[in-house]
């Protein structure tokens, strides 16, 4: 699991998140998920948490850079499943393998957990998220609307 080591060459630091960082992730998530808005007609799933509870019921790890956070990503364990309920980088540090990282640690994190596989789903507008997370190994698994979103399921073994 990360700690509070220095910042590798990078200058990107991952670690777990705290009750201190809610606001800054509700922040990136914010950014990250803003674009979605006008393509899908409503704020995306993510933009509507409450981070302050997300991080105390939840596996929240955010990586920093220069002091903010620049990313966060969200593990949920139910039902004998870990779910990648949500990975987001701020639009101006996309491409700097921030969300690489991240998506690894869950992977990580899942399998000290014990898990044989993890699951995410995305909004089906959110195409490209598809594609990258069908270009990492997770294979589509169905299609349902919940919460109002119309949601592609997928799954990684590990």
């Amino acid at each position: 699991m990360p700690n509070d080591r220095p910042a590798p060459a990078d200058g990107h630091r991952l670690r777990p998140a705290t009750a201190a960082d809610a606001a800054a992730i509700a922040r990136c998530v914010e950014a990250a998920y803003s674009p979605y808005i006008e393509r899908i007609g409503e704020p995306p799933g993510p933009m509507l948490d409450d981070y302050t509870e997300t991080v105390r019921n939840h596996r929240v790890f955010v990586i920093e850079t220069g002091g903010e956070i620049a990313g966060a990503i969200v593990l949920i364990e139910e039902r004998g499943t870990i779910l990648l309920d949500n990975v987001a980088v701020r639009p101006e540090r996309q491409g700097e393998g921030i969300g690489r990282r991240l998506m690894l640690l869950a992977e990580a994190e899942a399998r000290r957990l014990g898990y044989g596989a993890i699951d995410l789903y995305t909004h089906e507008l959110m195409t490209e998220n598809f594609a990258l997370y069908a270009r990492n190994g997770y294979e589509e698994v169905e299609r349902r609307t919940e919460k109002g979103f119309p949601r592609i399921y997928m799954r990684k073994r590990l």
